[in-house]
Protein backbone atom coordinates (compact mmCIF):
# COMPACT_ATOMS: atom_id res chain seq x y z
CA UNK A 1 0.00 0.00 0.00
CA UNK A 2 1.35 3.41 -0.95
CA UNK A 3 0.58 5.96 1.76
CA UNK A 4 0.14 9.49 0.43
CA UNK A 5 -0.77 11.16 3.69
CA UNK A 6 -3.34 10.86 6.41
CA UNK A 7 -6.43 10.62 4.19
CA UNK A 8 -5.23 9.32 0.81
CA UNK A 9 -3.93 5.84 0.15
CA UNK A 10 -4.12 3.43 -2.72
CA UNK A 11 -2.51 0.26 -3.97
CA UNK A 12 -0.87 1.08 -7.33
CA UNK A 13 -0.16 -2.57 -8.11
CA UNK A 14 -3.81 -3.51 -7.57
CA UNK A 15 -4.96 -0.56 -9.68
CA UNK A 16 -2.65 -1.52 -12.55
CA UNK A 17 -3.66 -5.17 -12.27
CA UNK A 18 -7.29 -4.05 -12.62
CA UNK A 19 -6.40 -1.77 -15.56
CA UNK A 20 -4.64 -4.70 -17.26
CA UNK A 21 -7.67 -6.94 -16.72
CA UNK A 22 -9.98 -4.31 -18.27
CA UNK A 23 -7.58 -3.81 -21.21
CA UNK A 24 -7.35 -7.58 -21.83
CA UNK A 25 -11.14 -7.84 -21.66
CA UNK A 26 -11.58 -5.09 -24.30
CA UNK A 27 -8.92 -6.71 -26.51
CA UNK A 28 -10.50 -10.14 -26.22
CA UNK A 29 -13.87 -8.67 -27.25
CA UNK A 30 -12.09 -7.07 -30.26
CA UNK A 31 -13.37 -3.70 -29.00
CA UNK A 32 -10.93 -1.18 -30.47
CA UNK A 33 -13.10 1.75 -29.26
CA UNK A 34 -12.91 0.56 -25.63
CA UNK A 35 -9.16 0.10 -25.93
CA UNK A 36 -8.74 3.64 -27.31
CA UNK A 37 -10.71 5.01 -24.32
CA UNK A 38 -8.05 3.56 -21.99
CA UNK A 39 -5.55 6.17 -23.28
CA UNK A 40 -5.23 9.93 -22.68
CA UNK A 41 -5.87 12.15 -25.70
CA UNK A 42 -2.19 12.64 -26.51
CA UNK A 43 -1.05 9.09 -25.71
CA UNK A 44 1.60 7.25 -27.70
CA UNK A 45 1.72 3.55 -28.56
CA UNK A 46 5.10 2.29 -29.73
CA UNK A 47 4.82 -1.21 -31.24
CA UNK A 48 7.79 -3.29 -32.44
CA UNK A 49 7.17 -2.03 -36.00
CA UNK A 50 8.83 1.27 -34.91
CA UNK A 51 5.62 3.05 -35.93
CA UNK A 52 4.55 5.92 -33.61
CA UNK A 53 0.82 5.82 -32.98
CA UNK A 54 -0.62 9.00 -31.45
CA UNK A 55 -4.03 9.70 -29.99
CA UNK A 56 -7.28 7.79 -29.71
CA UNK A 57 -8.18 7.61 -33.43
CA UNK A 58 -4.80 6.16 -34.45
CA UNK A 59 -4.80 3.83 -31.43
CA UNK A 60 -8.29 2.57 -32.31
CA UNK A 61 -7.25 2.01 -35.94
CA UNK A 62 -4.06 0.19 -34.92
CA UNK A 63 -5.90 -2.28 -32.69
CA UNK A 64 -8.77 -2.69 -35.19
CA UNK A 65 -6.08 -3.75 -37.69
CA UNK A 66 -4.74 -6.35 -35.25
CA UNK A 67 -8.25 -7.74 -34.77
CA UNK A 68 -8.84 -7.84 -38.53
CA UNK A 69 -5.64 -9.83 -38.93
CA UNK A 70 -6.84 -12.41 -36.40
CA UNK A 71 -5.22 -11.43 -33.10
CA UNK A 72 -7.11 -12.62 -29.99
CA UNK A 73 -6.62 -14.21 -26.57
CA UNK A 74 -4.54 -11.34 -25.13
CA UNK A 75 -3.16 -11.61 -21.61
CA UNK A 76 -1.05 -9.19 -19.58
CA UNK A 77 0.80 -10.66 -16.59
CA UNK A 78 2.19 -7.98 -14.31
CA UNK A 79 5.92 -7.99 -13.61
CA UNK A 80 6.23 -4.75 -11.66
CA UNK A 81 4.25 -1.63 -10.82
CA UNK A 82 4.75 1.59 -8.96
CA UNK A 83 4.16 5.28 -8.97
CA UNK A 84 2.44 8.00 -7.03
CA UNK A 85 -0.77 10.02 -7.00
CA UNK A 86 -0.06 11.48 -10.46
CA UNK A 87 1.90 8.96 -12.55
CA UNK A 88 2.08 5.17 -12.33
CA UNK A 89 3.95 2.56 -14.35
CA UNK A 90 3.55 -1.09 -15.04
CA UNK A 91 5.65 -3.69 -16.79
CA UNK A 92 4.13 -6.94 -17.98
CA UNK A 93 4.58 -10.04 -20.02
CA UNK A 94 2.04 -10.11 -22.82
CA UNK A 95 0.77 -12.98 -24.89
CA UNK A 96 -1.78 -13.29 -27.68
CA UNK A 97 -2.66 -15.55 -30.55
CA UNK A 98 -2.52 -14.44 -34.14
CA UNK A 99 -2.70 -16.16 -37.49
CA UNK A 100 0.27 -17.46 -39.40
CA UNK A 101 0.66 -17.04 -43.16
CA UNK A 102 -1.20 -20.34 -43.67
CA UNK A 103 -4.06 -19.24 -41.38
CA UNK A 104 -2.99 -21.47 -38.51
CA UNK A 105 -3.01 -20.20 -34.96
CA UNK A 106 0.34 -18.64 -34.00
CA UNK A 107 1.40 -17.59 -30.50
CA UNK A 108 2.93 -14.15 -30.00
CA UNK A 109 4.27 -12.45 -26.92
CA UNK A 110 6.86 -10.26 -25.31
CA UNK A 111 7.35 -7.54 -22.72
CA UNK A 112 5.26 -4.36 -22.40
CA UNK A 113 5.83 -1.11 -20.54
CA UNK A 114 2.98 1.22 -19.61
CA UNK A 115 2.95 4.71 -18.15
CA UNK A 116 -0.38 5.79 -16.67
CA UNK A 117 -1.65 9.25 -15.65
CA UNK A 118 -4.16 9.56 -12.86
CA UNK A 119 -7.30 11.35 -14.00
CA UNK A 120 -9.40 13.86 -12.02
CA UNK A 121 -11.83 11.06 -11.11
CA UNK A 122 -8.96 8.97 -9.68
CA UNK A 123 -8.86 6.48 -12.57
CA UNK A 124 -5.71 5.61 -14.50
CA UNK A 125 -5.35 6.16 -18.25
CA UNK A 126 -2.41 5.24 -20.42
CA UNK A 127 0.01 7.95 -21.56
CA UNK A 128 2.64 5.61 -23.07
CA UNK A 129 2.47 1.96 -24.16
CA UNK A 130 5.41 0.20 -25.71
CA UNK A 131 5.88 -3.50 -26.41
CA UNK A 132 8.12 -5.93 -28.22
Amino acid sequence: MTNLGPSTSFDVRAEITAAYAAWDSAFNKADAKAIAKAYVSNAKVLPPTHQIISGPAEIENFFAGLFASGFADHNLTIIDAGGDEKVAYGTARWSANGKGADGSRQAAGGIATHVFERQADGSLKLRLHTFN
